[in-house]
């Protein structure tokens, strides 16, 4: 009955996929917050590095 291709027809709910800048982008932002909690989790980072205790 459906003709299409593809496997889905125009219209059947599901949405585009996104462009590679997008998916880019979300990868990089994860990243950076994955290595700001692997360094706070580590006590590189926070209040007491700038102490110079």
């Amino acid at each position: 009955m459906n003709d299409s291709p593809s496997g889905s027809a125009p219209g059947d709910g599901s949405a585009p996929a996104a462009p590679r800048w997008v998916k880019l982008s979300g990868a990089v932002a994860l990243a950076v917050v994955a290595v700001f909690l692997v360094l706070h989790l580590a006590g590189s980072t926070g209040p007491g590095m700038h102490g110079g205790h």
